[in-house]
């Protein structure tokens, strides 16, 4: 695996005296010292991202339907990440989240929409073969990383792509799904939704048991992300093998927002050799950008039935654009970085990464961190926090890595 170069560490020293135990001291460094840094380090190491929404966008582009191949390969101004933006930013293995919208658990068809997903994360692989690879291990990441190939790893996101049936579990996997994250946004039938209040199951169905018992068999890992507090220390009590929220953030900073994981919960993870990745959304992140925005959604809502308009009306758009352009809430890269801290404080360095959610939360991405090219930017805020090179490798791969691989020897039991 390639380190920094040591040109880049000799450059480094030269721009600042502090050194300990032979290694550059970032915290001491300049901003600009630090950026160009933190350029050089995403780019000779491995970083992976937990969660990404690009398949779904793809398909709500048409592409499926027409028979093209969606551009991934070009630089877009549209959603957070293509293959020009991952490589700017040293992303090396975006995991391609299969989304299954919550309408489909009673329209039917969430199977056959996973199907179509993974196709087609495939036929960008099958495309463009000298740039991208699918990866179903830790060993493929490290191969195409070798190779200068972007991984595209794949995990489902919301178990009612399995439907009702146990055998579909292995059926995904067998496809390369990697992870499956439990619910999305209301209850399913493996349990309780952390966005529906309903609480159907006041945890995890039988049902749900039953998955969580196959998906350790397979070795397919449990993302824990999205479920009630009480589904979650259901599968901690069941899971044999270590468990990961693969994109939230923490509670301790949006106090009441049950999506997020509280101490409580990210002291389990890390007591069962899980992990928890960080996502980058600004009411995932902030109360105040959250409540801020709250606060527009129920203006503009006002205004509507007062006006006897439609969001789509051109009036109504052309008055949500221009209060939103006069409103519209900010937060910073750095407070990602704070809840990165915040879990590493709590649990010690071996039980956080990175989990962006990129193509899944719109426009309320932090300032600095819009996008996939945007990475070092995080990694230099988490420099100025004072961590080293070891930490950072760390959080971009080596602890997902070992999650991995812990859940891969559980299955071989």
């Amino acid at each position: 695996m390639k380190k920094i170069l040591p040109i880049v560490f000799s450059i480094a020293l030269s721009m600042s005296c502090s050194e300990k135990d032979g290694e550059v001291d970032y915290a001491l460094l300049t901003d600009e010292e630090r950026i160009e840094l933190a350029k050089e380090f995403t780019k000779s190491t491995i970083l992976v991202d937990g969660h990404m929404d690009l398949p779904y966008r793809m398909y709500n582009t048409g592409n499926t339907m027409s028979g093209d191949v969606y551009d991934f390969i070009n630089r877009s101004d549209q959603g957070n990440i293509d293959y020009v933006r991952a490589k700017e930013g040293g992303m090396d293995a975006p995991f391609m989240a299969i989304y299954i919208p919550a309408g489909y658990q009673e329209k039917g068809g969430a199977k056959e929409l996973a199907d179509t997903l993974i196709m087609m994360v495939e036929r960008l692989v099958s495309t463009w073969p000298d740039r991208l690879a699918l990866a179903k291990s830790p060993r493929d990441i490290e191969e195409n990383f070798k190779n200068g190939l972007l991984s595209l790893p794949m995990g489902i996101e919301n178990a009612a792509a399995i439907e009702d049936n146990l055998e579909n579990v292995g059926y995904f996997f067998d496809k390369g799904i990697r992870y499956m994250t439990l619910t999305h946004g209301k209850d399913n039938l493996v349990g309780d939704s952390s966005y529906d209040d309903t609480e159907t199951h006041g945890g995890l169905s039988e049902f749900g048991k039953e998955v969580v018992r196959e998906m350790n068999r397979l070795g397919m890992i449990i993302d824990v992300s999205h479920i009630t507090d009480k589904t979650f220390f259901d599968v901690a009590e069941i899971s044999s093998a270590p468990i990961v929220a693969t994109h939230s953030s923490v509670r301790q900073f949006t106090p009441g927002f049950e999506r997020n994981v509280s101490d409580e919960i990210i002291k389990k993870i890390a007591e069962k050799d899980g992990m928890v990745m960080i996502t980058f959304g600004g009411s995932f992140v902030d109360q105040a950008y959250s409540e801020k925005n709250a606060e527009n959604r129920t203006h503009i809502q006002a205004w509507l039935e007062e006006n006897g308009l439609e969001r789509r009306d051109s009036a109504a758009m052309e008055y949500i654009g221009n209060y939103m352009a006069d409103n519209k809430p900010t937060v910073h890269v750095s407070k990602v970085a704070e809840h990165i801290d915040h879990v590493v404080k709590l649990v010690g360095i071996d039980y956080v990464g990175l989990g962006s959610d990129f193509d899944g939360v719109g426009d309320t991405l932090p300032e600095g961190l819009k996008d996939a090219s945007m990475y070092p930017n995080l990694i230099a805020e988490l420099m100025k926090l004072g961590y080293s090179k070891e930490d950072l490798e760390k959080i971009c791969y080596k602890n997902f890595f070992r999650v991995w691989e812990a859940v891969e020897a559980v299955a071989k039991k």
